[in-house]
């Protein structure tokens, strides 16, 4: 593509597209909107990236940020002026959080027009607080090749905010005048049009090197934590770009120390279980017993990535502060217990290298891993002959069973609230290399249906894990359906309310519990499915399930509804601890 000389706006928001097109960009989601004209016509003419339009800011914003989860690049955003920006803020905020790149270009009124009523005008400029990398407001338009040398030098930066040192969000204030549709102004020949873009683009060149913060004393740290005989290593949410390494790095590391290795739903661990012979998985049960309590306390643990959803876990930890060790190669401070803790800020592919490579003569004790091998292995014995031959429709067995009957290398989203601390609960170790996504950044239901679909698109089969409230949130997210590609098969827990909440002293205080926290909505999901002309499937029994999941669907959005009673599986669930602990 060539730039689009027709008007200033027009050649502005070519020059924007072309170079996010040399920089790599693929994908483009585009709300509509007046102000942001230019930009939708460039970013629409263009035939490199892929431009998606999607109604609602909102549902577009989780959408975009599903599609950078799942490519690891940036994903840009375009929306109109006025309060439409406001509709990306939580979206914006989990990408913060979660290290997700996305590039936002709000388009906005001119100066003048700021401060005096105009429609559809509102203060965007630094909009998103303290939450993007780097934030600008960029110059109107501007046909002088010294302007639209600053404005390519202003995309370039922005592209590599997005993504280093740490990955997140950009986010670009666009002024425009009119006209803002592509009417001829500027009557440049064609030699100057020539001149104009050998001079911007002759000699591009953009190298971005990847930035790696390497602790030059853990090695001395290694040779410490040898000389311990209880320590843990625990897997915490993480979602790596190179699972397999990941899990590799962590199976090298519990080898060389003998430590045993808590591994989280969220990370790539449990699902990579044939690398690590040290994995336990049920620790939150472990941890409340009171002798398994105090007979496991650890000198040290190693965290890798952020802690587990586990309160469980998080609250022996914190009673005895114990020293941790925080792995990460982000630059945040991932202590939320505030204990006795050291982060190391190395990537995995370091830590990988570096372990390959270290020399483990120092011998070791083993009594300790043995101890909590011997306890897991007769937790999960019971566990699963007591979960298995369950009939009834326990929303905690769907997680269980997912595991285990999914084929390899499928790519599931687990949504918050009780899905993700089920999958915690109950899902199995396994050598399946499944892809798992989530949104564990803020820890909000929000945009839970558009992230999953970003996570989808152009994707065979995609299994989304969610309840029925956090589903309803975002219904919108359906409005993508016309233009979706793709595979996502919604696992739809209906319990009818908020499950969550069962498990908080709340739900004592009967007289405003119901209306005010769980909040039911009595939604037929057949016919909403309908609406929205989305495949639909009640499952009325586990062979039903069983049998679909051998059977996967490979295109469209297919909704499974499963019908669950939140206060019969809060019960079971506290039962289920006493029998098998």
């Amino acid at each position: 593509m060539s730039l689009d000389f027709r008007n200033k706006n027009i050649l502005w928001s070519s020059l924007i597209v072309e170079t996010f097109t040399k920089l790599g960009l693929e994908y483009a989601i585009i709300s509509p909107g007046s102000r942001s004209t230019p930009l939708t016509v460039a970013f629409a003419e263009n035939k490199l990236i892929t431009s998606i339009p999607i109604l609602d800011e909102r549902s577009a914003s989780f959408f975009a940020l599903g599609l950078a989860k799942r490519t690891n690049k940036p994903v840009v955003l375009i929306c109109t002026s006025g309060t439409a920006g406001a509709n990306f803020y939580s979206a914006i905020i989990e990408a913060k959080y979660s290290h997700i790149p996305l590039i936002i270009l709000t388009a906005d009124r001119p100066f003048q027009l700021r401060n005096c009523h105009a429609g559809q005008t509102i203060n965007q400029v630094n909009l998103y607080g303290s939450y993007p990398n780097w934030q600008t407001e960029l110059s109107l338009p501007s046909a002088e090749l010294e302007d639209l040398f600053y404005l390519r030098q202003n995309i370039i930066y922005g592209w590599e905010k997005a993504q280093f040192p740490s990955k997140g969000v950009v986010h670009f204030n666009i002024p425009f005048t009119e006209p803002l549709v592509p009417i001829e102004q500027l009557n440049f020949n064609q030699e100057k049009q020539d001149f104009i873009q050998k001079q911007l683009f002759s000699n591009f060149h953009l190298s971005i090197s990847s930035f790696t913060c390497v602790n030059q004393d853990f090695i001395n740290y290694l040779k410490h934590w040898q000389t311990l005989t209880k320590g843990i290593i625990i897997a915490g949410v993480d979602s790596p770009s190179q699972p397999e390494l990941y899990c590799d790095a962590i199976a090298f590391l519990a080898h060389i120390l003998g430590f045993p290795v808590l591994a989280e739903a969220l990370s790539p661990v449990r699902n990579y279980s044939h690398c690590n012979s040290h994995l336990i998985t049920t620790y939150d049960t472990i941890l409340r017993d009171e002798q398994y309590r105090e007979k496991l306390i650890p000198e040290i643990a190693i965290l890798i990535g952020e802690y587990p959803t586990s309160k469980e876990l998080r609250k022996w930890l914190n009673k005895h502060k114990i020293t941790t060790y925080i792995i990460t190669e982000f630059d945040d401070n991932f202590d939320a217990l505030h204990s006795n803790s050291q982060h190391l800020r190395v990537s995995y592919e370091y830590l990988f290298s570096l372990l390959k490579t270290y020399s483990n003569n120092q011998p070791y004790d083993l009594k300790y891993l043995h101890r909590w091998l011997e306890i897991d292995n007769k937790i999960s014995l019971k566990l699963n002959q007591e979960i298995g031959n369950n009939n009834k429709l326990f929303e905690g067995k769907i997680a269980w069973l997912l595991s285990q009957y999914l084929p390899e290398k499928t790519t599931i989203f687990i949504a918050n609230s009780m899905s993700v601390r089920y999958a915690e609960f109950f899902w199995q170790k396994n050598n399946k290399k499944y892809d798992i996504y989530f949104s564990r950044g803020a820890n909000g239901i929000d945009g839970t249906l558009s992230t999953a679909l970003g996570v989808a698109y152009k994707q065979k089969i995609t299994i989304l894990l969610t309840g029925d409230l956090a589903l309803l949130h975002d219904t919108n997210g359906f409005l993508i359906n016309n233009h979706f590609q793709g595979c996502l098969i919604i696992i739809l827990i209906n319990n009818n309310g908020g499950g969550i909440f069962e498990m908080l002293p709340i739900s004592n205080y009967e007289n405003v519990f119901e209306n005010y926290f769980a909040t039911p909505q009595n939604i037929n999901f057949q016919q909403l499915a309908k609406t929205y002309n989305i495949q639909y499937q009640l499952i009325q029994n586990w062979q039903n399930l069983e049998k679909n999941l051998s059977n996967l669907p490979s295109q469209n959005i297919h909704i499974w509804e499963i019908q669950t009673n939140r206060k019969e599986d809060m019960s079971y669930l506290k039962q289920l601890n006493s029998i098998i602990n």
